[in-house]
C-alpha cells in the first residue's frame, strides 16, 4: 500500500494537480460549490417527504408535494444557480466584472429552455412558465455549455474593444453594465437563433446520444457494468447520470424486476439478476459514486473544508442523497478523484454480480423504498436475505479501500490550500 501511495502521489497525483487548477475547471469547481448552502437544505427536505419507515411515509404523503416546495427550488434549480456562480467565478479569473460574468451565463442557460403557456385554468390562466425539468442536476452539463460559451464572449468582445464606453465620471457599476450589452445581445442571438430559430434543444441532443445504450440493459454482466460506467462518465463531466442513462435502462431494469416479482408470487426461482434495485443497494450505496465510505473518512480528516463537507454528508448519504458531496468535495470536474469516483461503483458491480450468479445472496423481487439505509434496503428488497446485509458492507468497504488512497492525496492539496490562505491571513 505504501508503495502504491508513493506512486500516486509522485507520479499520478502532480498532471492530475495541474489539470484541477485549470481556469476553466477551477470555474466549474468554485461555481458549484457556491450552491453549497442550497443543495443541503434541499436535500433534508427531500429526505423529509420520502421517510424510509412505511407507516411514516403514509402520513407525510398528503403533504409531500408541500414538503418538496424547498426542494423544487434548490436542488430542483441547481443548474440555474450554478451558471451564475461559474460564470462570476470565470469572468473574475479574467479580470472580467464577475457579476456580468454571471448574469450572462444565468441568461444564456435560462434561453435554452423555451416557455410554456399554460391557458388553464380557464378563468386564471397562468400564462407563460418555465418548466423545471432540466434545471437541477439533469441541466448540469448544459449549464457549464451556456457559462463556457457567455463568459468567453465576453472576454472576446472586450478584448476587441466592441464595447460600450461611458466616461469615467460614469458610476463604475453603471459602465460595467453598458460595456457587456454588446456581449449581451451577442448571446442572446447566437442561443435564441439555436433554440428557437433552428429548434435545438441540448438537453434533447444530449439525451439522443446516449439513448442506444438502451440496447446493451439486459439480464447479463455487460447489461450490469456498462450503464455504470457511462453514468459514472457523465456524473464526473457534471451530467446527471442517473436522469440521461436512466431513461433508456429503467424501463427495462423495472420489466425484469416484476418478472422476479412474478415467480416469487408463484413459487418459483427467480429468473433475473440486473433489476434496479441491483444498483440502489449494492452499487449506489450512499447515491452515486458509492460515495458513503469517501464521506466517512471526510469526517475525519484533517483538512477543516474536507471535514466539513463531510459532516453535513453523512446524513444524507445515509439515505442515499450525495448531492452535498458530489458538489461540495467537488467530485465533479475534479481530476483528482476522477478515477475512485469511477472505480468503486465498477468494483460493486463486479462483487455484486458475482455474488447473485453463484447464489450467495437471493435475487432480488422487492422494490425497498429508496431512501434506506442501504443495510437495510438490501434486507428487504432480497426477501429478507441476511446475508445481502454483509454484501451491502463488503461493497462499503471496498468503495472505501478504492478512495482512501485518493482521499489521502487530496486531503495533502487541500492542507496545502488551507495552510496557505492561513500564512496569507497572516500577513495582511
Amino acid at each position: 500500500m505504501e508503495k502504491f501511495l508513493l506512486w500516486i502521489e509522485g507520479t499520478l497525483m502532480p498532471p492530475m494537480a495541474r489539470l484541477s487548477e485549470q481556469r476553466h475547471l477551477r470555474a466549474i469547481r468554485d461555481g458549484i460549490v457556491a450552491v453549497l448552502p442550497l443543495i443541503i437544505v434541499g436535500a433534508f427536505f427531500l429526505i423529509i417527504a420520502n421517510p424510509p419507515i412505511p407507516k411514516l411515509a403514509e402520513l407525510v404523503k398528503p403533504h409531500a408535494e408541500s414538503i418538496l416546495v424547498p426542494f423544487r427550488l434548490t436542488l430542483g434549480l441547481m443548474a440555474l444557480y450554478a451558471a451564475f456562480g461559474m460564470g462570476h467565478s470565470l469572468a473574475r479569473s479574467y479580470d472580467l466584472d464577475g457579476l456580468s460574468g454571471g448574469m450572462l451565463s444565468a441568461g444564456a442557460f435560462l434561453l435554452f429552455t423555451i416557455p410554456v403557456n399554460v391557458d388553464t385554468p380557464k378563468d386564471d390562466p397562468l400564462g407563460y412558465v418555465l418548466p423545471i425539468a432540466n434545471m437541477g442536476g439533469a441541466g448540469l452539463f448544459v449549464s457549464i455549455l451556456a457559462m463556457l460559451f457567455a463568459v468567453e464572449t465576453l472576454r472576446l468582445i472586450k478584448k476587441s474593444g466592441f464595447t460600450i464606453k461611458l466616461p469615467d465620471s460614469v458610476p463604475t457599476s453603471v459602465a460595467r453594465s453598458f460595456e457587456a450589452l454588446v456581449p449581451a445581445l451577442v448571446i442572446i442571438l447566437v442561443v435564441w437563433g439555436v433554440r428557437v430559430v433552428l429548434n435545438i434543444d441540448i438537453h434533447d441532443v444530449i439525451a439522443m446520444l446516449f439513448k442506444p445504450l438502451g440496447s446493451f440493459a439486459g439480464n447479463n454482466f455487460l447489461g450490469a457494468l456498462i450503464p455504470v460506467v457511462f453514468i459514472m462518465l457523465l456524473w464526473s463531466a457534471g451530467i446527471h447520470g442517473v436522469a440521461v442513462i436512466g431513461t433508456a435502462f429503467f424501463p427495462i431494469w423495472y420489466a425484469l424486476l416484476d418478472e422476479n416479482a412474478a415467480a416469487a408470487a408463484a413459487g418459483d426461482p427467480l429468473p433475473n439478476i440486473i433489476v434496479e434495485p441491483f444498483f440502489q443497494w449494492f452499487v449506489w450505496i450512499g447515491g452515486s459514486g458509492t460515495t458513503i465510505a469517501l464521506a466517512i473518512f471526510m469526517c475525519f480528516s484533517r483538512s477543516a473544508y474536507l471535514k466539513q463537507v463531510g459532516r453535513f454528508s453523512i446524513v444524507p448519504g445515509i439515505f442515499n442523497i450525495n448531492e452535498p458531496i458530489i458538489f461540495g468535495a467537488p467530485l465533479v470536474m475534479n481530476p483528482l478523484l476522477f478515477i475512485p469516483f469511477i472505480l468503486a461503483p465498477i468494483v460493486c458491480t463486479i462483487t455484486t454480480y458475482l455474488a447473485f450468479t453463484f447464489e450467495l445472496v437471493n435475487r432480488i423481487a422487492i422494490l425497498a423504498p429508496w431512501t434506506l439505509p442501504a443495510p437495510i434496503g438490501a434486507y428487504m428488497a432480497t426477501g429478507g436475505d441476511w446475508r445481502a446485509i454483509i454484501l451491502a458492507l463488503l461493497n462499503i468497504v471496498l468503495s472505501g479501500i478504492v478512495y482512501y488512497p485518493f482521499f489521502k492525496m487530496y486531503e495533502k492539496k487541500m492542507l496545502k490550500e488551507e495552510a496557505g490562505e492561513g500564512q496569507a491571513q497572516t500577513a495582511s
